[in-house]
C-alpha cells in the first residue's frame, strides 16, 4: 500500500518522533509506514486521516 505520509509531514515540518507523538505510536512505527513495509490498522489510518483532516483514501492508496 502507498501512503503520503512523508509529504504530508514535512509540509507541516514535522519529525518523524513529531508524528508518532501525536499519533501515540513508536518513531519505527512511523518509519516502517512511510517506507510501506507495515499497513496500519483501520484504526490507526482513522488516526492518521483525522489528524490531517483529510480522508484515508487520500492519504492511502492500494498498489493493486
Amino acid at each position: 500500500m502507498k501512503n503520503r505520509l512523508k509529504v504530508l509531514r514535512a509540509e507541516r515540518d514535522w519529525s518523524q518522533a513529531d508524528l508518532a507523538e501525536r499519533l501515540e505510536v513508536s518513531r519505527q512505527t512511523v518509519n516502517a509506514l512511510e517506507t510501506g513495509k507495515y499497513d496500519p490498522s483501520l484504526p490507526l489510518a482513522f488516526k492518521i486521516a483525522r489528524l490531517f483532516a483529510l480522508p484515508i483514501e487520500t492519504i492511502f492508496q492500494d498498489e493493486a
